[in-house]
């Protein structure tokens, strides 16, 4: 239940980190300039290296004022208006649906000129408009006036172009607000409401036209000084632009421009309003789908941040991972655009997936962090080092809560301490047995085991917890026969000190049992509880009965194969019912003796009740005075009564 409220806890954190690192990355790129110019520079990238191929649109033509038509007046500018009129009228004759001139009428030339366009302007049967504005930076009180007397009020639009705060173009303007206080139609709304098609009142982002290829324009252009010769199909039933398509003259900056300079990358207006009619004409989306899909796109990119800042890994390799998923997503980004013609935001997802891996490893890692902390504040001194080291990497191999698992148990207890601390120096007796307990910690931290406590001399420790250790009953058994060797020789220098050192007693059982952190709020200790536990500490009394060092249960000798035990003898321990088969493991040394192989002979006669069981151990009690387990045998062999033994003080 703890574990699931953790993690419930770490998943709300993680959610909470999600939420605000979205929001933040929406509103920093839509309100921090650079954060939100450097968003455009990188659609614009994509318009200008990605924009997919499409054919010449069918429906608009440009008749465009080029040098060689400028070559052909006396001047450059203003374009002359005999031309323009001329122009009308064959362009008319060829029937188109609608004719737009991007040319701004606002100073006299040539009256006898002025008044014929003025004239063929008003009497065009197609439809027609001009472009017009009453913008004071543009034009001033005298030009207005003469362009307000020049064009028809019906016949005006708005030329302005939106640009952004560095002059790029980039949206299509859908009305323009005059100095008198009277809105006009924006050039490509107002054009195609003389030819009946309704647009909605909104300021879209531009849709730019791609190319056939790349030589081939998006839209037919022809110079307009060649239209009286054209085809009359160039021309029947399209929409055709008229103005200047030259170097230095009504040039805008354009996407194209983030990649491409000079003329290539800055369009002329007469290009921008073709692909703006063209855009509204075909109804066609804009590429950028709308803070919705930006709010998933960044959302979607919070969380694999997320995910991998709370990722239990190394830092480097999260950063990678970090990495690799920018660049699937800006490659994905890039692609989706070229295939599918659709426009997905870069930088805000970015912002949020390295905020959110960032506040994720902040808030999950500072909890690791300290988790790690307590790991080793909480098991370095009396867990192996090694061990240690592998619940630092993977915490999740730790549970800090109860949890039942199989383990081997072992406690140790020195023979006649108590009494020996009545005869023996306080500091001499503190540091002799430091000197002992260390000796013993140092064979259980080599074999990987858990010091779980000292209860005065004694020892109790653990093997399979907190880490997973398969073959965790032989490590008990390898322990135990550790401790055995050091205690001995311990117990030797003790001995020609003048201390009458005991010899240590080793009980070893392998059950299942529960372990975790117990204890109060305020002092907790990570130890198991368990019958299994309580086995484990009867064993090590048995051996003052059977006068052994080491017993070992038939649990823990039945996992165990590279180890030779000699059987002791089959016990009821205090409290308990079933019987329970206990062994003395043997070093290599004692294995291959005669004593332990007639011991072994013996022992099965003994269990199969065999006569010859009684004299082979009379045999073995007279060749090995003082062995207390071959007493037992022989005593209980004459009485008939081999078998299980009820233990009443263990």
């Amino acid at each position: 239940m703890g574990k699931l409220k953790r993690l419930s806890k770490e998943i709300v954190l993680q959610l909470s980190v999600v939420v605000l690192t979205t929001a933040a990355a929406i509103v920093l790129t839509h309100t921090v300039a650079f954060l939100t110019q450097a968003e455009r520079f990188v659609e614009d990238l994509r318009v200008a290296t990605l924009l997919p191929p499409e054919p010449q649109d069918p429906d608009i033509v440009i008749a465009a004022i080029n040098e060689d038509t400028l070559q052909l007046f006396p001047y450059r500018s203003p374009v002359d208006r005999a031309f323009l009129s001329n122009l009308l009228k064959a362009l008319e004759q060829r029937q188109p649906r609608a004719i737009a001139m991007d040319i701004l009428l606002d100073q006299s030339t040539e009256p006898t000129k002025d008044a014929e366009l003025k004239e063929t302007i008003a009497n065009l049967k197609v439809p027609v408009v001009v472009s017009y504005t009453s913008n004071p930076e543009i034009v001033d009180d005298k030009q207005l006036a003469y362009l307000n007397q020049f064009i028809p009020a019906k016949d005006r639009v708005a030329a302005e172009i939106a640009s952004d705060t560095f002059g790029t173009a980039r949206w299509i303007i859908p009305e323009v607000e005059q100095r008198d206080g009277t809105t006009m139609p924006g050039f490509a709304r107002g054009l195609l409401a003389k030819v009946g098609v309704e647009t909605p009142n909104v300021q879209p982002e531009m849709v730019w036209h791609g190319r056939p290829d790349r030589q081939t324009p998006p839209f037919k252009i022809f110079p307009s000084h060649l239209v009286p010769v054209l085809p009359p199909a160039w021309v029947k039933d399209k929409i055709v632009l008229i103005g200047e398509v030259v170097s230095l003259t009504d040039r805008h900056r354009t996407p194209f421009s983030s990649v491409y300079g000079g003329n290539e990358g800055s369009l002329p207006g007469i290009e921008i309003h073709a692909n703006a009619v063209s855009q509204l004409l075909n109804h066609r989306p804009p590429r950028n789908l709308g803070i919705g899909a930006e709010i998933m796109v960044v959302l979607v990119m919070a969380l694999v941040g997320a995910g991998l800042g709370g990722l239990q890994v190394a830092l480097p390799l999260r950063i990678a991972l970090g990495f690799i998923s920018f660049a699937m997503l800006w490659a994905g980004g890039f692609a989706l655009f070229r295939y599918a013609g659709v426009s997905i935001v870069l930088i805000s997802p970015s912002i949020a997936g390295g905020l959110s891996q960032w506040g994720t490893d902040m808030v999950t890692g500072r909890n690791l962090r300290r988790q790690r902390e307590f790991i080793q504040t909480a098991f370095s001194r009396y867990v192996s080092p090694k061990v240690v080291e592998k619940l630092v990497k993977d915490p999740e191999k730790l549970t800090l809560e109860g949890e039942s698992r199989e383990m081997t148990f072992l406690f140790t207890d020195l023979e006649g301490f108590t009494t020996l601390s009545e005869k023996v120096d306080s500091r001499a007796l503190a540091h002799m047995l430091n000197a002992y307990l260390d000796g013993v910690c140092a064979a259980i931290l080599s074999l990987e085991g858990t010091v779980d406590k000292f209860i005065g001399d004694a020892v109790f420790a653990i093997f399979n917890a907190p880490a997973d250790q398969p073959d965790h009953a032989e490590r008990g058994v390898q322990c135990a026969l550790a401790i055995d060797k050091f205690s001995e020789a311990f117990r030797a220098e003790q001995r020609q000190n003048g201390i009458a050192l005991g010899v240590t007693r080793i009980g070893v059982h392998s059950g299942r049992a529960v372990v975790g952190n117990f204890g109060s709020h305020n002092r907790m200790q990570y130890t198991a509880l368990g019958d299994a536990v309580n086995t484990a500490s009867r064993l090590e009394g048995v051996n003052k009965y059977f006068g052994t060092r080491i017993c070992v249960s038939e649990a823990t000798r039945s996992q165990i194969s590279d180890i030779v035990f000699r059987p002791i003898h089959v016990i009821v321990p205090k409290g308990k019912e079933e019987p329970l088969g206990i062994y003395e493991p043997i070093d290599e040394t004692r294995a291959n003796s005669p004593f332990i192989m007639q011991y072994l002979e013996a022992y099965e006669l003994a269990e199969h009740h065999d006569p010859r069981a009684l004299k082979m151990f009379e045999q073995l009690q007279a060749q090995t005075p003082g062995d207390k387990c071959l007493d037992i045998h022989v005593e209980r062999l004459r009485d008939s009564a081999f078998g299980p033994m009820v233990m009443h003080d263990k």
